[in-house]
């Protein structure tokens, strides 16, 4: 996969070097002297393209044309709109990224401007600070899906509701789906009968209202009287 990012400052640097680790193909474009010089002492130089993003010109020599994906992560969110835009209407990239600076601006990245997806960081730091909040120890390990489901992971305390229960009685939505159980070091493949026990470590694939309901099922009798 080709990913083009438009963007050369931490975020933008951080995340060419991730997709690099991982075999992707990448190329970052920077105008900025002050970055550039960075950005050749951490990334190699063939993936660098010195320009201005915003320019149409400058985009097809750059090679926009041949991304899969483009990554708008300057820190203008005006060019970041543009460069959406361009990238699909006049390049014809599949799929855009763009990230959101000031939160003030997210209604305007929709598909007018062709913004497929959005990195805006004060929904992401509020998602999670209420999935803290709801889930107690839950632990996400996995987004599946654009982040509507994942693979979650928690422990049965001692007194949870759901001990003794076989998880056909557990009442669980069926978006929410127990994939395994851990069990002294043991891997089990569960079924309707299998009954929880303390200290298992279950594992589900799940939405948002799925994990809450299984979060309840296993949280510790304390919380339950708060």
């Amino acid at each position: 996969m080709y990913v083009f990012i438009a963007g050369g400052g931490r975020t933008g640097a951080q995340l060419a070097s991730q997709l690099l680790a991982q075999n992707y193909q990448v190329r970052l474009i920077e105008h900025r002297r002050d970055l550039l010089t960075r950005l050749h002492h951490e990334l190699p130089t063939e993936v660098i393209y010195e320009g201005q993003a915003t320019d149409p010109t400058i985009l097809k020599q750059a090679g926009l044309e041949k991304a899969n994906v483009l990554v708008a992560c300057s820190n203008d969110d005006a060019a970041n709109l543009v460069l959406c835009y361009l990238a699909r209407t006049l390049f014809n990239v599949r799929r855009t990224v763009a990230r959101i600076n000031n939160p003030r601006n997210a209604w305007l990245f929709d598909q007018n401007f062709h913004v497929d997806e959005t990195i805006n960081h004060a929904d992401v730091m509020a998602h999670l600070i209420q999935e803290e909040m709801s889930l107690g120890d839950m632990m996400t390990l996995l987004k599946l899906r654009r982040g509507r489901f994942a693979l979650v992971e928690e422990k049965v305390p001692p007194g949870a509701k759901a001990i003794g229960k076989e998880l056909k009685e557990l009442g669980l939505p069926d978006q929410c789906v127990i994939a395994a159980i851990i069990r002294h070091g043991q891997i089990t493949l569960p079924r309707g009968g299998t009954k929880l026990e303390e200290g298992d470590e279950v594992l589900a694939v799940t939405d948002n209202d799925g994990a809450r309901e299984l979060a309840k099922l296993l949280e510790p009798p304390s919380r339950n009287n708060l």
